[in-house]
């Protein structure tokens, strides 16, 4: 499966980017990215994937740096939507906790290509490009560990340590779009679902 053709949780995130071949050069550079790696691609490969020229390329993007921040910044704002909304969503903290891992995992399965690049590729982009995404990331953090803190003070989780829970929910949930296989026996909405119980069992939820 390409990132051309990733679906689920809802489609592939690229509807906002304008004009096609623009969309087509960020397709191309997921695509390169999540099988080569950053480091390793060049400008020419993607433009090669994407069926256009190099210097079609510096049309719509100034470097491969640029392509990369654009992917990163769409990909983290899917994410965090995801799990925002999943938590002001009506329901106990630990309904809304698991609403927001199975929209967030689902969303790392049924996108993983993309997922791995937006995910595992942070350290390539310089500041400030970088530190605009480490901004978006702390509010995803916050979004779960706000669920936590609250299902404790109900009575409804059981957790000591919440920033060491959040960032362990989250690296479980992250991880996904690495490992997954959509030959494999598992649906995208059927690894959020058992994603999200073995989340409730990490903070010890409990009826209050």
């Amino acid at each position: 499966m390409t990132a051309a053709d990733e679906t689920g949780c809802d489609t592939p995130p690229w509807g906002q980017v304008t004009p096609d071949a623009a969309r087509r050069l960020l397709v191309a550079a997921v695509e390169a990215f999540a099988e080569r790696g950053y480091h390793a691609t060049t400008t020419r490969d993607i433009a090669g994937r994407a069926g256009m020229s190099p210097a079609a390329l510096y049309i719509h993007y100034k470097t491969k740096e640029e392509l990369l921040h654009r992917i990163s910044r769409i990909g983290h704002d899917k994410a965090l939507a995801l799990l925002s909304e999943a938590s002001r969503a009506p329901g106990t903290p630990a309904e809304r906790l698991a609403g927001a891992v199975r929209s967030f995992v689902g969303w790392h399965a049924a996108q993983h290509t993309t997922a791995r690049v937006v995910q595992y590729e942070l350290d390539a982009l310089g500041e400030p490009a970088r530190a605009e995404i480490v901004a978006l990331r702390r509010r995803t953090d916050g979004v779960v560990r706000d669920l936590i803190e609250e299902g404790v003070r109900t009575g409804e989780f059981d957790v000591e340590d919440v920033p060491g829970t959040t960032v362990a929910v989250l690296s479980l949930c992250i991880d996904v779009a690495r490992w997954f296989n959509v030959a494999g026996r598992r649906t995208p909405d059927q690894v959020g679902a058992l994603y999200a119980d073995l989340v409730l069992r990490m903070v010890g939820h409990r009826t209050p």
